[in-house]
């Protein structure tokens, strides 16, 4: 039997397991930090697989590090299983419809990778146990992906040293890997406090933080025309002062987040907000405290590892959609409205079909006009970053590594929205799970058998890093915001 065979079906065994995981993990979402329940549900089923599970790793408690086999080559699977605030959502119905106001939901599809990557671990023992592989495969358990860098304070604590590859799988709206950097960030709260007064009677008494945040907001709108053009900054008031208009606030919060292509390009503007910051509450005459809240990376896209993602992509062949699951995406994408991908997208696939086979070509370009796309996107290699920030990037600055995505909803589906979540369970993110674990198996296995292979992404790697080491963007001093468990 065939490597890929042997996998097609091993996972295919495990199918009805990884549906389960994820399925668990949709229904019942956590969000940075809290992920209890699912850190719990992996590391049980990790165990009944028969790896050696660390739990708290790096201190955090919903983080973790599985391990079968032992010695190198060293292959790490990195798990995520947060979801998004405020992003619940009744499953497979087409317009927005929650099931409990305000509470989360799996809007990134991080309960996919969840099932989806333990169903490429186990595939990867059972090769190993059949034709007795050399070598360690660990599953990085990693809470807090979406706004709290679970993975940089484990680079930072050493959880991946040792690893010798770090493979990971994304859902998506195509079957791509990514070919780009990711943008660096920083968090950043700013907490204003000034003096209570009466509005009317005493307002000359009365020093409003909410004035403070207000400013400061103000001016970080006229800093965003000074700042180079692929540079973000965001912000969220967490804390507005009170209800009552007649009482001067005596407190008020908001929070920063800040991204660019390059770390040390972010940390500049982080230097420029705070004194926008200092500045507002000189001119308020309040207080101002400023709470380093985490940070990432910019990815160093390992194109060895890439390289394999894609070739084992092609090899497998997407999955197949039925009558009904392109009507579904069609009716899904028309709650969107803004259907099909980017243009950068379909720029870039036009580029690479100048030298593609007639068929092939015409294959990928009509594929922009589906409602599922149904190729797997041509391998590129690019200097300019994506539009998002993942904490993957810093584990890409301990060892080779990138990622991959599949296609797990209707294309044209934005992120981190409700048709996102709407279509957590649907049989095309099913199909799309699977599709990556079967990747994932294949890669992992792929560096476990050639020496060289590792030697080559590890070359690039050093080539790349120019003779650094990896430097944590969060001080030693930040501890991982984790919330007191209730």
């Amino acid at each position: 039997m065939s490597k890929k065979d042997f996998i097609v079906k091993a996972v295919e065994g495990y199918a009805d397991a990884a549906i389960r995981i994820s399925d668990g993990l949709w229904d019942d979402p956590e969000v940075a930090y809290t992920e209890y329940r699912a850190c719990a549900a992996l590391t049980e089923e990790l165990e009944r697989q028969g790896f050696e599970v660390e739990t708290a790793a790096a201190g955090i408690p919903t983080a973790f590090v599985a391990r079968w086999g032992s010695g190198h080559p060293a292959v790490g699977i990195i798990i995520e299983y947060d979801a998004l605030q405020a992003l619940n959502q009744k499953a497979d119905v087409f317009e927005k419809c929650e099931t409990a106001h305000g509470q989360p939901g799996h809007g990134c599809g991080h309960h996919l990778i969840g099932g989806g990557s333990i169903a490429g671990a186990v595939a990867v023992k059972k090769y190993m146990e059949a034709h007795g592989t050399k070598g360690t495969i660990i599953c990085y358990g990693c809470p807090a992906e979406e706004g709290g860098s679970g993975k940089t304070f484990m680079a930072r604590e050493g959880v991946f040293d040792g690893c010798d590859i770090a493979v990971r799988y994304h859902p998506g709206d195509m079957n791509t890997v990514v070919r780009g950097s990711t943008l660096a960030n920083v968090k950043i709260k700013y907490s204003f406090d000034g003096r209570a007064a009466h509005a009317a009677g005493d307002p000359e008494k009365g020093r409003s933080a909410l004035d403070a945040v207000e400013l400061m907001n103000l001016g970080v709108q006229f800093l965003r025309e000074h700042i180079i053009q692929e540079a973000r900054i965001h912000y969220a008031i967490i804390d507005h002062g009170g209800e009552a208009p007649n009482v001067v606030q005596a407190h008020a919060e908001v929070m920063y987040m800040i991204r660019a292509p390059r770390l040390d390009q972010v940390l500049d503007i982080y230097r420029r907000v705070n004194l926008i910051a200092n500045g507002a509450a000189m001119m308020t005459e309040t207080e101002c405290k400023v709470t380093f809240i985490k940070g990432c990376s910019d990815l160093l896209n390992n194109s060895v590892v890439g390289r394999r993602y894609y070739e084992n992509m092609k090899l497998l062949g997407v999955p197949e959609y039925t009558a009904e699951e392109i009507e579904y995406a069609a009716r899904m994408n028309d709650t969107v409205g803004n259907t099909g991908p980017k243009e950068g997208e379909i720029a870039a696939a036009r580029k690479c079909a100048v030298d593609m086979p007639a068929a092939e070509a015409e294959a990928l370009m009509a594929s922009f006009g589906k409602p599922i796309s149904d190729v797997v996107m041509p391998f590129m290699v690019s200097d300019a970053p994506s539009a998002g920030s993942s904490d993957v990037a810093d584990v890409s600055l301990v060892c080779p590594c990138t990622f991959f995505l599949t296609v797990s909803w209707s294309q044209g589906t934005p992120g981190h929205s409700w048709q996102t979540v709407a279509q957590g369970k649907s049989s095309i993110a099913h199909k799309g799970m699977l599709y990556g674990a079967e990747v994932l198996a294949l890669t992992a296995i792929d560096f476990m058998e050639d020496p060289a292979l590792v030697e080559a992404a590890w070359a690039e790697h050093r080539s790349a890093m120019g003779g650094r080491t990896y430097e944590c963007p969060i001080p030693k001093e930040i501890k991982p915001p984790i919330p007191e468990r209730e």
